[in-house]
């Protein structure tokens, strides 16, 4: 018979099989024998008392023979001969699934990447690390796998009602991901294996007759009578389809003003700004699982101090400081905070972690929420600043795009503090608190570099307020979180898109120009991998309703 059976166990039971089967056996009144095997189905940790325990929900096969957990791959037809094409703008997580769900449709898409394959892409994230050149087609954020790709893959998400998620996952295990993501709480991948991933959808896509062509940056959009019927693109190519979908992420600032310049609808959307803040692993071990260590141990950035069978504790923080909130982002564990400017003289940084998330130190974006309003006061004391970054534009709250302004100027500011080639400003936590300029700095992952400096001179006033009422509140959550021994990295700025390119809720299409889909994360539909995936199969599949 197959039983479902859930199970409380310790950290060292959970890891061991021998010791799995025989609660599974206990449960069910049977000998040990009796079980022919079973597969996890749900795995979570609870670490809320001293002891952290594994909650597990299995599928046990007891005295019958055992089958593997069902896996059912996607066949994708070939669509070398279809009649109908669809334009794919953008190879990020929206990008990739709209693809392959167009060729399980029978339509045939044609994928433009701005940037470089994953494994080209390398040499560029290497020069901007080493030697603080930026290339702005093919960086962090833009390229194969879009921001996703060199990320720490994590696939949890809460939109379940924007798309089956476990056909993502499943998705993702066809081209190569560990099975461990379809059950555990909070999956993630890892950025050592999400090119092989990546590049493996890329590889169906082009053998089921899909076009797939890098370092096409789209410039035009052809249209015929408020229809979309091709782009153009700066090399002077000109593709044509039937439909044609925007999956440009949300750092593509030039398809927001393209999208502007022709008096195409978008709309000006609130967002997140702040900093990374990195702490040592071992420290966020501690609080996490109530480890009994000696104080100098619970910072050492070169230490385990958590149980072997326990990953690298994470941590969800948020606060509201005089009406604002304040949350943190993107948690890495075992992570590096990595430079992902798109351009220079712009400074923008991000966490990511490889899949064992072994590394010494924890962080993440902690940032605060910024509205329209916010961006129009922060302009109106200094409208030098936003002539510089908007010319010939006049100056008004109802701007769509201000709030990038706001995210371009808080990048530019950061980029000065820091003295150039990337170097990002710094301070240690408490001393960011007290308003000291930290006179040295902990280590830190950030490769090229930090400085010392007042964060002040990066960020907005009110943004800079709410971080430190921020971060005293968490030190209160989480006892030992508020330290000298975590360094606040400026700027974390690119959390979610600062603009909306509308689109009809029935049909998906733009609502001025027929055939036009906005898509993902950079329109402002999804904020993540998962839930970017799920739009892209959701805008593809309103693509295929269409006679």
């Amino acid at each position: 018979m197959q039983q479902q059976l859930s199970l409380k166990l310790l950290p060292s039971e959970a890891a061991d099989e021998s010791v799995i089967r025989s609660y599974i056996a206990q449960a069910a009144g049977k000998k040990p024998a009796s079980v022919a095997g079973f597969y996890i189905t749900k795995r979570s940790i609870d670490a809320r008392g001293k002891q952290p325990w594994i909650n597990l929900t299995v599928q046990a096969y007891i005295d019958e023979p055992f089958q593997q957990r069902p896996l059912q791959p996607v066949q994708y037809p070939d669509v070398t001969q279809a009649t109908k094409k669809a334009i794919v703008i953008g190879a990020g997580p929206a990008g990739l699934f709209a693809a392959l769900q167009l060729i399980e449709k029978g339509i045939q898409p044609i994928v433009l990447e701005r940037g470089k394959d994953v494994r080209a892409r390398r040499r560029d994230l290497a020069a901007l690390n080493k030697e603080g050149v930026v290339n702005p087609e093919s960086n962090y954020c833009f390229g194969e796998g879009g921001a996703g790709t060199y990320s720490d893959g994590k696939l949890y998400t809460r939109s379940n009602k924007r798309g089956d998620i476990n056909r993502i996952l499943n998705t993702f295990v066809q081209f190569g991901a560990e099975e461990s993501i379809l059950f555990d709480a909070h999956p993630h991948i890892g950025t050592n294996k999400l090119p092989q991933i990546i590049t493996a959808m890329r590889e169906q896509i082009t053998a089921c007759g899909g076009q797939f062509l890098f370092e096409q940056k789209v410039t035009g959009f052809i249209l015929n009578n408020q229809t979309v019927q091709g782009v153009t693109t700066h090399s002077g190519d000109r593709f044509m389809a039937h439909a044609v979908i925007i999956a440009t992420g949300h750092s593509a600032r030039d398809i927001f003003t393209l999208l502007h310049s022709h008096n195409l609808l978008i709309e000006s959307k609130p967002f997140a700004l702040g900093v990374r803040i990195e702490h040592p692993q071992s420290l966020i071990d501690c609080i996490q699982y109530h480890c009994s260590v000696p104080a100098v141990a619970a910072v050492a950035r070169d230490i385990m101090v958590r149980p072997v069978e326990l990953p690298p504790a994470s941590y969800s923080l948020v606060e509201q400081v005089d009406g604002r909130g304040v949350f943190s982002f993107c948690m890495c564990p075992g992570g590096i905070i990595a430079p992902a400017a798109t351009s220079p003289g712009e400074l923008v940084v991000n966490g990511w972690s490889p899949s064992k998330r072994n590394n010494p130190y924890a962080n993440s974006g902690m940032v605060v929420q910024v509205s329209q309003h916010d961006a129009f006061q922060y302009f109106s004391k200094q409208p030098a600043l936003f002539s510089a970054l908007a010319p010939n534009t006049k100056f008004n709250e109802t701007d769509p795009l201000l709030l990038m302004h706001f995210q371009q100027a808080v990048e530019q500011k950061s980029f000065n503090a820091g003295g150039g080639l990337f170097v990002a400003p710094a301070q240690r936590m408490a001393d960011f608190c007290e308003n000291k300029v930290s006179a040295s700095l902990p280590d830190c992952s950030y490769l090229p570099g930090v400085h010392s400096t007042s964060l002040q001179q990066a960020l907005p006033g009110f943004v800079f307020k709410s971080l430190q009422g921020g971060f005293k509140a968490f030190g209160k959550k989480m006892r030992g979180y508020y330290t000298n021994e975590a360094i606040a990295v400026a700027t974390e700025s690119r959390t979610s898109s600062p603009v909306r390119i509308p689109r009809d809720p029935t049909t998906l299409q733009h609502p001025q120009i027929k055939g036009l889909y906005p898509c993902g994360e950079g329109a402002g539909y999804a904020g993540g991998i998962v839930s970017a995936a799920m739009d892209g199969e959701r805008v593809a599949l309103a693509i295929a309703a269409v006679s």
